[in-house]
């Protein structure tokens, strides 16, 4: 989602979930119990956007400001270890205001003409600053990149334009220019194959964003049945092009509600299983329950909207506050069996959207600043692609999760939800190797000290309304 003014207060989301306490306690241990045999989704990531520009931001800082700035956004040791980037494609003839330009600048009379191979795409070599960011990415390991159009050029659409909703030409709607859905196909792998000559290959694809709403930015509507009928296009496109490896998402609904709709529509137009992942939002409708559907299932885009810029772990419980977003994202993967977590923009500057709380990290000129947010989700940089979260038990007032990564280690995340430090143990023999970090109102992912028992428990202190991860390991390696 690309936000102005007017639409913050219409998609604003329903309100989201002390201090610290010494880490020192008195209590008896609570112990969480991990059963590695009770196996649940297979993860994809946590990541983040910066489309619209905002990839520019970090363009433009100099190279110390900007090393900075990386490392904290993918840095696995210091930093929140990102491992999914998500590019918006542009749609817009130029980069008006923040808008994203199109590699189409100016449409042929005909959509015949409009092949993979089209003389009259025009790649700048910049792509708004996602490219740039996409080649950083990549230097850190990152290897998940989600190339996402929130509208296909104007020429293709029933409105001529890409702003304003309007569907896709012969997507449920008749235009006399004929029927654009090849066309937009084979403009989409043409994007793919650009970044490809760049070195950056696209993992995912994704034709639609928030369908269900038309806006004054670029949007483009379709139902989940007109989706399928896409999907049915797309996905042999893809093949054609030798682009098999290439996964397609679908439809970036507002909110759960909307997404479940899709796809349910899609599973009755026989296109699931032409689908890598279901995507959500969850402006409109939070996320509830699992999603009936066989592909996976990413919440690709959410953030808070009204509240003006915050740095807070815990301050009263605000949509903003890192606490917060530790316990929405947990209850996306730990309840919904979702494979990813996308936040909203990485970086932002000041005066877009009065300052809000949709970045991560605000960006001013050469300064920034750091929510703690962004160290919600450092947290769970010990779960790696490809990790299997699997079941656990135990612990009062303790959230907790285990997944176990390609590695063989096994990483836990856990959050406190007392308002007391609790000593905390995590069962599990047989991985002499253990580390933990903790984020509280005063501590950015942390080492803790953990105690390792004769019986293969690891116990460290946990101050109240915090978070804490323990990654184990069977022998010692390089740190994560």
């Amino acid at each position: 989602m690309h936000f102005t003014l007017p639409h913050l207060a219409a998609l604003a989301a329903t309100p989201l979930l002390a201090a610290a306490a010494s880490v020192e306690v008195r209590q008896a241990q609570q112990k969480v119990n991990i059963d590695l045999n009770r196996e649940y989704q297979t993860m994809d990531g946590f990541g983040f956007s910066a489309a619209f520009q905002r990839a520019n931001l970090i363009v433009n800082l100099q190279p110390a400001k900007q090393r900075e700035v990386l490392d904290l956004l993918f840095n696995t040791t210091t930093g929140a270890g990102f491992s999914i980037l998500r590019n918006g494609i542009g749609s817009t003839p130029n980069s008006n205001r923040d808008y994203m330009n199109t590699i189409l600048p100016r449409c042929p009379n005909s959509p015949a003409e409009v092949t993979i191979d089209y003389e009259g795409y025009v790649w700048d070599g910049k792509d708004s600053g996602q490219l740039f960011l996409s080649q950083k990415a990549q230097e850190y390991g990152v290897e998940t990149f989600y190339a996402n159009a929130w509208s296909a050029p104007g020429c293709m659409k029933t409105n001529g334009r890409d702003t304003n909703g309007g569907q896709l030409c012969g997507l449920g709607a008749y235009c006399r220019s004929g029927d654009w859905k090849q066309a937009y196909a084979n403009y989409l792998v043409a994007y793919i194959n650009f970044y490809a000559s760049e070195g950056v290959k696209v993992t995912h694809l994704g034709f639609l964003n928030e369908p269900d709403m038309a806006t004054s930015y670029a949007s483009m509507q379709a139902s989940g049945s007109q989706a399928a009928e896409f999907i049915k296009v797309l996905r042999p496109t893809l093949d054609r092009a030798n682009l098999t490896s290439v996964g397609i998402n679908c439809c970036e609904a507002t909110g759960w509600n909307i997404a479940q709709q899709h796809a349910q529509q899609i599973r009755s137009a026989g296109a699931e299983s032409m689908l890598y992942a279901m995507t959500s939002h969850e402006y409109t409708s939070r996320i509830n329950g699992v999603m009936r559907t066989s592909a996976r299932v990413w919440q690709s885009e959410y953030c808070d909207l009204n509240g003006r810029w915050s740095t807070a772990w815990y301050s009263w419980g605000g949509a903003g506050d890192g606490y917060t977003w530790a316990n929405t994202v947990f209850n996306g993967i730990a309840n919904s069996n979702l494979s990813a977590y996308i936040f909203w923009e990485g970086v932002q500057d000041r005066v877009t959207n009065n300052n809000n709380n949709e970045k991560l990290i605000l960006v001013e000129g050469q300064n920034y600043e750091v929510s703690k947010r962004l160290w919600a989700f450092a947290q769970f940089r010990i779960v790696r692609p490809g990790a299997v979260r699997v079941g656990t038990s135990g612990g009062s007032n303790l959230k907790s999760m285990a997944f176990t990564n390609t590695d063989g280690s096994v990483a836990v995340v856990i959050i406190n939800t007392s308002t007391g430090a609790q000593n905390v143990g995590v069962a599990l023999s047989g991985y002499p190797d253990v580390k933990a970090w903790y984020t509280d109102n005063s501590h950015d992912m942390s080492a803790a000290t953990v105690t390792l028992a004769s019986d293969g428990t690891a116990s460290a202190s946990v101050p109240g309304r915090a978070m804490i991860s323990f990654l184990f390991k069977k022998e010692s390696a390089m740190e994560v």
